[in-house]
């Protein structure tokens, strides 16, 4: 059930601020303190904020009025935050934070491994889940600008059967469409960049998510074994992505 609706609900960009477009945020809770408490957090910092109860309507509310992020809980009625996440990467590779209990590592190697972009625990600092939104968000709109610097095809990064087109976000293998996540796309940037070349995890996570966010080491993995079954759904033998044992990943040239 949505219960709240922000005056600019009616338009599925965003919102205007001046000359600004207001990010629009979907907040999944079946918890409604949560909810009221966040979205009144979140628009005072000048976001819109659509919000919903339960997995069902939020995934029947983002495909009629589409949002620039979600961010949703897991356990919920009428389809939990496992199930939606998955719906909603059927369609598109929307920006998804996932909010877990403290302690439940499981759903949160889960959340990851089904695409989503980040994770944070309850109980939570809504000052951090701005400041994850706001990272996420910009991640996204670094992954589309236009690359700086001049290559042979402008602004895309080409190995062989991998092209990677930053102002369209847009990764083909062999020709054909890979569907990748902001976070997924950062990380096959960072290593196609310098192929050949050793990428500690460290060094995968500040490429993926700044030098201002933490996340751990099986985070990067997950995303990295997501990313390698994407593209053997169109290529079976892609083998690009190399683990190095204790130290971490390359991408080899064919």
């Amino acid at each position: 059930m949505e219960i709240s609706r922000s005056p600019y609900q009616g338009q599925s960009s965003g919102t205007q601020t001046g000359s600004a477009v207001a990010p629009i945020i979907a907040l999944v809770d079946d918890d409604r303190n949560i909810l009221a408490s966040v979205q009144m957090t979140l628009e005072a910092e000048g976001f819109t904020v659509h919000t919903y109860t339960d997995g069902e309507s939020a995934l029947q509310g983002i495909i009629t009025r589409p949002v620039s992020l979600a961010v949703l809980d897991i356990k919920m009625p009428r389809m939990d935050g496992m199930e939606l996440l998955q719906r909603l990467r059927a369609r598109s590779n929307l920006p998804v934070i996932f909010l877990t209990s403290k302690d439940e590592e499981l759903d949160q190697l889960m959340g990851l491994r089904l695409g989503a972009d980040d994770y944070i625990t309850k109980p939570f600092s809504q000052r951090l889940l701005i400041e994850r939104i706001r990272a996420l968000l910009r991640r996204q709109d670094a992954s589309r600008a236009e690359a700086s610097g001049s290559t042979s095809v402008g602004a895309a990064i080409v190995r062989g059967k991998l092209s990677l087109d930053e102002t369209r976000h847009q990764c083909l293998w062999d020709g054909k469409d890979i569907p990748l996540t902001v976070t997924e796309f950062l990380l096959v940037k960072a290593l196609a960049m310098r192929s050949g070349m050793v990428k500690s995890r460290d060094q995968l996570i500040d490429a993926a998510y700044g030098d201002n966010i933490y996340v751990d080491d099986r985070t990067i993995d997950s995303h990295i074994k997501r990313v390698r079954k994407k593209f053997r759904q169109v290529d079976d033998t892609f083998n690009q992505i190399e683990t190095l044992y204790g130290i971490g990943y390359r991408y080899r040239d064919e």
